[in-house]
């Protein structure tokens, strides 16, 4: 009896992305959400509460708060659009219509869907980053031309936070488990330096702040757009990169604990 040979991580990848782009491409008004939620963010605070601000600085250089706040959000929406789809989406698919379940039952194997979902988020994560950034240049609110590494920054930053809110999401069980991704979100949001810079908070607190994975990928962001490189953003690099990878293997085990056992 012959079988059919597993396919390769590049094959299986391709699948899934392409299974989820043709779901998703009569439902792009899905996207927008994520997307608009920063862009009026850059609008009323970046820009509105930009007035009242005169002298700001970003690591000894003056610049616009506008300008300042714009990267924040950038990091920001890649985060959304990793959320929205390494949460709610795989929720949906893990634990309702048991869609990994009839992939394990095709050649792909567990290690083929997490690869394809995480793409699949950094993907979407991206996209809005592209879509920011013409916003940003539209504005004037890009003062280098390091902001063109801005877009392999959000391909890293959708990456690392699709593996671990995927990897999260594993271990939810009810809608109602949500709560905990808002509360987790909100705080992130908020206290990642993305309206206000990291001197503003008390030494202590600086530590804690410059260790949350939001505030890598806005420290990331803010110095490739504003071309004021330091070495936080290698740091930043680094950081993405292990986190990653960290998630990556912890939802492929959850996974082979779901799904084959």
């Amino acid at each position: 009896m012959s079988t059919v040979a597993p396919l390769g991580p590049v094959q299986a990848v391709r699948m899934l992305v392409l299974r989820n782009y043709i779901t998703y491409r009569t439902e792009w008004k899905l996207f927008l959400t994520g997307f608009l939620e920063p862009v009026f963010y850059l609008f009323s605070i970046g820009i509105g509460v930009g007035k009242l601000v005169e002298g700001f600085e970003f690591n000894g250089e003056p610049i616009s708060y506008a300008a300042f706040v714009a990267p924040g959000m950038l990091a920001v929406s890649v985060f959304n659009g990793a959320l929205m789809d390494s949460t709610f989406n795989v929720f949906f698919k893990l634990r309702y219509n048991k869609l990994y379940d009839q992939m394990l039952a095709t050649p792909l194997t567990t290690a083929d869907i997490a690869r394809g979902e995480i793409v699949w988020g950094q993907l979407r994560g991206a996209s809005y980053s592209v879509a920011f950034l013409l916003v940003m240049w539209a504005m004037g609110l890009i003062g280098s031309g390091w902001a063109l590494l801005a877009l392999p920054a959000a391909l890293l930053i959708g990456f690392a936070f699709s593996a671990v809110f995927m990897a999260l999401t594993t271990w939810l069980t009810s809608w109602q488990d949500f709560d905990k991704v808002t509360l987790f979100q909100l705080p992130m949001f908020l206290f990642s330096a993305t309206f206000f810079p990291l001197t503003v908070f008390p030494t202590w607190l600086e530590w804690v702040v410059e260790a949350t994975p939001l505030y890598r990928g806005v420290v990331l962001c803010r110095e490739l757009t504003t071309g004021h490189i330091t070495w936080a953003s290698g740091v930043s690099v680094v950081y993405l990169v292990v986190m990653g990878l960290i998630g990556l293997a912890v939802v492929r085990r959850r996974l082979d604990t779901l799904l084959l056992t």
